[in-house]
Parts: structure tokens; sequence; C-alpha cells
């Protein structure tokens, strides 16, 4: 069943994000940026069973990062690519000192809700760090990395610079970002299953948004001629 929801939960977050891109163009892919990299440091935080392994969420939102930078890279060009990894950035980092913030204020004597908040945020400085770290050193890696192979394979081959660049700089993210948020909380084999796994299924929606950067070029390329 969580098999399932995962795949659907794939396709339906990969087709919101086209849509973006074909209503919004470049801005919209910010948007996406904006609205994962808060959702999914949300929903990592929840351990499910996948494929056999123990997983995290928020796997699928985090991958379609990569896309929508890779569609920024190859359509308006690096810098483009690279504005939007800094606004996810931000936008983490604006969205953790609210919370903690909120966690300030003294709940009313009729409210339910403040345990529940602080079961979910107060973990947020620790799952920032590893966010903040694994996210800008992979997503950079990630846009030097797609123009390289772009410069390479002498703008062919679309799918090779896709994957290449994703696949590698998604394995230096689960790293960084497992070594960080739950060395210690963890013993080490459940640890060990959530890093394989957490690469696993990043290096699924690596594969499978390939036919989604054909379809946003293909999307840009109607948008010129309109």
């Amino acid at each position: 069943m969580n098999e399932l929801l995962w795949f659907a939960f794939l396709i339906m977050d990969l087709s919101v994000l086209l849509l973006m891109f074909r209503f919004f163009g470049k801005f919209g892919l910010y948007v996406v940026i904006t609205y994962s990299i808060i959702l999914c440091n949300i929903q990592v935080l929840k351990t499910v069973e996948l494929f056999g392994l123990t997983a995290t969420l928020g796997n699928v939102l985090y991958g379609g990062i990569f896309l929508a930078t890779d569609i920024l890279g190859e359509v308006y060009g690096k810098e483009h690519a690279r504005k939007g990894v800094y606004i996810g950035f931000i936008s983490l980092i604006i969205m953790t000192a609210y919370m903690q913030m909120a966690l300030l204020f003294k709940p009313a004597e009729a409210d339910f809700i403040d345990p529940h908040i602080r079961a979910i945020f107060s973990l947020m400085p620790r799952i920032m760090i590893a966010s903040l770290t694994a996210y800008l050193v992979s997503q950079l890696h990630d846009v030097w990395a797609f123009h390289f192979w772009k410069k390479k394979t002498h703008d062919k081959h679309l799918w090779l610079r896709n994957n290449l660049s994703t696949l590698v700089s998604q394995f230096i993210d689960s790293l960084i970002f497992c070594a960080i948020a739950f060395m210690g909380l963890y013993d080490f084999r459940t640890w060990f299953d959530i890093l394989i796994t957490t690469y696993f299924l990043k290096m699924m929606v690596a594969v499978l948004d390939t036919p989604f950067i054909y379809l946003a070029k293909r999307v840009a390329r109607v948008a010129e001629n309109t």
C-alpha cells in the first residue's frame, strides 16, 4: 500500500511541477522550490516502511527540487538555477525561525494543538542544520554538474546530464543529511537503512523525472513560439 501511495504521490508532484512551469514559467518553479523545501522538511520526520526498508517521507518533494533547478538551468541558464537554490535556502531559514518563535508563545488553557506542534517543530533546529547543509552543498553541485555535462555533451543528451548530475548530487545530499540529522537518534542498522532507502528513493525520483524534463523543454519551446 505504501509503495502505491509513493508512486501516486511522485506522479502527482512532478505533474504539479510541470503545470506550475507551464502557467508561471520560472516563477512557478521558484514557488515549487519554496513549498517543496518547507514541506519535505516536515514530511522527513515521519518514518515508514517502503520496499521492505525503513525510510523517511519527503524524498519525492525533495527530488522535485532537483528537477526544478535542472529545468531552470536548461531553459534559463545557470544563474537562474542558482537563484532557485538560494530562494529555497532562505525560505527554509525563515520557516524555521518563525516556527521556533511560535514555540515561545505560552498556549491558552483551551489549546490542544501545542504539544503536537512542539513534537514536530522542536526537532527543527537539528533538521534545519542538516537540511540546509545538505541542500546547499548538493544543489550547488547539481547546478555545476548539470552544466559541466551540458558542455561536455555539446548541449545534447538531456537525459544523460539530468541523471548524472542528479544521481551524484542526491547521494551527497543523503549522506550529509542523514549524518547530521539522524546519527545518534537511531541504532546504526536503522540509520543505515534510512540512508540507503533515502538514496534509493531519490534515485528512483531522478530516473523517473526524466520524461518530465523533456516535457518541460517542449513547454518552453511552445511558450517561445506563442
